[in-house]
């Protein structure tokens, strides 16, 4: 079989912080950047990267919000429409930046998501509007006309500073405004007064972002697609590959995976580099080496895999990796350490 292994945020963002890798155990993959043929490929955060590679072009989002809402939005009925996500966040003011949190860090049940959208409804009704928590941490909105409206993919804002990120394009100022009113409406809830009382963080904004009609075509780059990741299982629904839920390990996935091409997202370090936590990338990075990338250069020694390529993407770069048993022979091209590749 042939492999495509895709690991965002593989590098840590912060390229000055070249001492992240010092002491890292990665013999296997280093081996495997090593011995490969190397590709420049285009910086992408992994939602515009995957529309890219599945044939979606991009409208004035990405449009997540209409794919999604092929996996979450049982019954409703999609096409022609304008979908646009405005999913729960938590905003902190500290010195003169604005930083999000997503879902990861909220800790929010569907329950929960329910109680805050029918209070966000009550404000939004004036306008026609109404938001659809149809997922906890996916809320979906559905909008007529379509709006003029540039938006943020989540995963570029996350833990950043969104002074410079906000919506853009003809009607942005007027749905930052309405942000803006929800966010006031928000301030003093009582849902955020027991989710502080619990010790958790106040949902006090929404992020629009991802929106869209739904495409026209979606197309498969492989039979079987592997991934825990929402936006994978959605396009890989939408365009008749088979998804599977992703196995613990490799040696798992060696067991059940079937001959011909297929793909496997480990998107398992984004969540502590976007929040830049050292520590827990480290450790999750060491835990990829044992669970996926030495059981997998060992199948590839067996030839169990005839070709293995390893695309590690984020917003600042871009890089496929790509080796085949016969690539392993290349003596001379020892491990390196994972700083020379950035």
């Amino acid at each position: 079989m042939n492999l495509h292994l895709v690991v965002p945020t593989l590098f840590w963002p912060d390229r000055s912080q070249s001492e992240i890798y010092h002491g890292l155990p990665l013999p296997a993959l280093q081996t495997i950047l090593a011995k490969s043929q190397s590709n420049e490929e285009s910086e992408h955060q992994l939602e515009a990267w995957l529309c890219w590679l599945f044939g979606v072009d991009k409208q004035r989002d990405w449009p997540v919000s209409p794919i999604m809402l092929q996996l979450d939005g049982e019954g409703i009925d999609i096409d022609g429409a304008y979908w646009l996500r405005a999913d729960p966040v938590h905003l902190r003011i500290e010195n003169n930046h604005i930083l999000l949190a997503d879902s990861q860090m909220l800790n929010i049940s569907l329950q929960e998501a329910q109680a805050f959208a029918a209070f966000i409804n009550a404000q939004l009704v004036k306008d026609g509007l109404m938001l659809l928590p149809l997922h906890a941490d996916r809320w979906y909105m559905r909008v007529h006309p379509s709006p003029e409206l540039n938006t943020h993919l989540l995963s570029e804002v996350a833990g950043r500073n969104i002074n410079h990120l906000l919506p853009g394009g003809r009607d942005g100022v007027a749905w930052n405004n309405r942000i803006n009113e929800i966010q006031m409406l928000l301030y003093d809830s009582p849902l955020n007064q027991a989710r502080e009382a619990r010790g958790e963080l106040a949902i006090n904004s929404l992020w629009l972002w991802g929106g869209g009609t739904r495409p026209e075509s979606i197309q498969a780059p492989c039979p079987e697609i592997w991934s825990n990741h929402p936006f994978v299982q959605a396009l890989s629904q939408a365009s008749g590959a088979v998804g599977r839920h992703l196995p613990a390990n490799a040696e798992e996935w060696l067991g059940e995976a079937r001959s011909g091409d297929q793909m496997i997202v480990l998107d398992h370090l984004q969540k502590y580099a976007f929040y830049k936590d050292a520590y827990a990338w480290r450790n999750e990075l060491v835990s990829l080496e044992q669970q996926w990338f030495v059981p997998l250069l060992q199948a590839l020694k067996a030839k169990q895999i005839k070709r293995l390529a390893l695309t590690a993407i984020d917003d600042q770069a871009g890089r496929r990796f790509t080796l085949t048993p016969s690539s392993l022979w290349k003596f001379w091209a020892a491990g390196r350490p994972l700083q020379s590749y950035v």
